[in-house]
């Protein structure tokens, strides 16, 4: 089994809510979980995260529940 891993931090220093900015249509993070969970080789997508709203949304596109990291 081959799984994805996608580490997104709660904050960001330099551009607040980045992960949720758009970037040509689309949230920032939809770009890197969009072309891991289309990987044919790749059999599941994890996303370690702080932010509740983070792993909802990585939950919701398709991702594995593994939990919020401390």
């Amino acid at each position: 089994m081959i799984v994805g891993h996608i580490g997104v931090r709660k904050g960001s220093k330099g551009v607040p809510g980045k992960n949720f900015r758009e970037l040509l249509g689309k949230p920032l993070i939809d770009w890197s979980l969009e072309q891991l969970l289309a990987h044919p080789r790749i059999d599941a997508v994890v996303v370690s995260t702080d932010d509740e709203e983070i792993y909802a949304h990585a939950i919701a596109k398709g991702c594995l529940e593994m939990g919020l990291r401390p």
